[in-house]
């Protein structure tokens, strides 16, 4: 799919064909939209290309007048049993005429950035450098709001997952582990982006420029800061929950445990006397020729289980 855009009176708006200073935004291209572009444009076909891989990495490369930048954008997937978060690849081809915008799917960050140029109503595309680390911004902010998401989920599940034993919390902090590690390595490799564009090697900057990408550079510390700390507090909260487990089973196996050596008393005076053997009594005065032996026999074994119970509650194995 291809999308163009033009700025007028500080705002973006779509436009029908591809001008000077137009914004070109190419979401999950076909090859012919690729082809199309890379002649209508003259754009280096590894340019387009590159950011179409889903493992691609952040960096900058710069090539006769024209520069790409790749970063990685969180992306909010329902695929398998859970929500979860992956990132992916986002190129930005910055010329001396156009913008280009290439990602491998649609994505809700560039609807917010539009509304956010919108909003500001003093967007500019004959700037590519301020479009460039406006976006880049968005991309950051959109992290740390999901990270944020991430940080009320986990505190749910801190709650939750004392009270049970089964595996449907632990497959969702696992979940959250998960993307945790996407996102570290993304703002990492994204925070090495910002270093390069910082030494101007790539990208002529002006002093508005350099404060807006040193504020970039802050947003993405922060979100790195975020994902590390929720990271151990995940990692913490898994080695409790383990430790809870463990001690839970050890609980269970004391009460299991001392309640088969109880039942046993029955078991082995039954079975004993299940043999034709005489019961006790039954031959002596006042009790022959009674069945009130065999009651007493009963009343021995349960106040021998009742005495076992209350050792047992005592050593706190029940």
């Amino acid at each position: 799919m291809i999308k163009i855009y033009r700025s007028e009176n500080g705002h973006l708006i779509p436009a029908e064909r591809i001008e000077k200073h137009s914004w070109v935004l190419l979401l999950n291209p076909s090859l012919d939209e690729i082809n199309y572009i890379e002649k209508k444009l003259k754009i280096f076909s590894e340019f387009l290309r590159y950011p179409l891989d889903e493992e691609e990495r952040p960096r900058v490369e710069k090539e006769e007048g024209q520069v790409l930048i790749i970063i990685r954008i969180p992306m909010p997937t329902t695929t398998g049993l859970y929500n979860k978060y992956e990132t992916i690849p986002v190129g930005i081809i910055l010329t001396e005429e156009y913008i280009l915008t290439i990602c491998l799917a649609e994505h809700p960050i560039f609807e917010d950035f539009i509304q956010f140029a919108n909003k500001t109503k003093s967007f500019d595309l004959s700037k590519p450098v301020s479009f460039l680390l406006h976006f880049m911004l968005l991309g950051t902010t959109l992290y740390i709001r999901y990270l944020r998401h991430i940080d009320r989920i986990i505190e749910t599940y801190e709650e939750a997952i004392f009270r049970a034993l089964a595996n449907e919390e632990i497959l969702h902090m696992l979940s959250i582990e998960k993307t945790l590690t996407y996102f570290n390595t993304a703002l990492q490799g994204n925070d090495l982006v910002l270093s390069k564009l910082l030494s101007g090697r790539f990208i002529r900057l002006t002093d508005d420029d350099i404060e807006l990408l040193n504020d970039v550079q802050i947003e993405n510390k922060q979100a790195l800061e975020m994902t590390k700390v929720f990271t151990s507090t995940l990692a913490n909260t898994m080695d409790a929950y383990a430790s809870i487990v463990n001690n839970n089973v050890n609980v269970i196996m004391k009460f299991l445990a001392s309640m088969a050596i109880i039942l046993s008393i029955p078991s082995i005076i039954y079975s004993m006397y299940g043999m034709n053997i005489p019961l006790p009594f039954q031959e002596l005065p006042p009790l022959e020729k009674t069945p009130h032996a065999f009651y007493i026999v009963n009343a021995i074994i349960l106040a021998i289980c009742i005495v076992l119970f209350f050792i047992f509650r005592k050593k706190k194995f029940i």
